[in-house]
């Protein structure tokens, strides 16, 4: 295999777990931001199909950051809060497969000797960046709640308020 057909299997692979990701969010900002990701994917399939059959192909820019933006700022406006546990070890996997993208489309462009293909490599290594970006935001939106501890926890710190003052020493 060469390696436009490693990138068209490597962007097929990522459209699907897209695809799976959003089918199984049940919230609608989600829902788009995964499907978005998906479209991206099968986007960067056709360049490198184009690519494969000595095409000449160009890129769109991607508006996939902007619109996840526009999903944060209003899940942050709405205070929504996000109980998505189980798809943590997904969005993991997914960054995952983002940055080993990102990482072999780097290198791909690094031994590539036409300038054309090797900005367009370039390009889609940078919205796979983009799209690693866009998940570690998920991730971590989605995982807030597990990242502090509880008021709670914390009860038995009276006790220890008067340590060293007792009026008896």
């Amino acid at each position: 295999m060469n390696v436009f057909e490693v990138a068209m299997k490597m962007e097929d692979d990522g459209k699907a777990y897209y695809q799976k990701l959003a089918a199984q969010t049940a919230h609608e900002g989600l829902h788009k931001i995964f499907l978005q990701l998906a479209e991206d994917e099968q986007k960067h399939h056709d360049i490198f199909k184009r690519l494969k059959e000595k095409t000449p192909t160009s890129m769109q820019k991607s508006t996939a950051l902007e619109q996840a933006k526009n999903v944060f700022e209003t899940l942050i406006a709405s205070r929504t809060n996000l109980t998505i546990a189980g798809d943590l070890d997904g969005y993991r996997h997914a960054m995952k497969l983002e940055a080993n993208s990102f990482r072999f489309y780097e290198e791909a462009a690094a031994k590539e000797q036409d300038a054309k293909v090797k900005e367009l490599l370039l390009q889609i290594a940078g919205e796979e960046q983009k799209h690693f970006n866009i998940l570690q935001n998920v991730y971590d939106f989605v995982n807030a709640p597990n990242q502090f501890l509880a008021w709670a926890e914390f009860s038995n710190l009276g006790e220890f308020r008067n340590f060293g003052r007792d009026s008896t020493i």
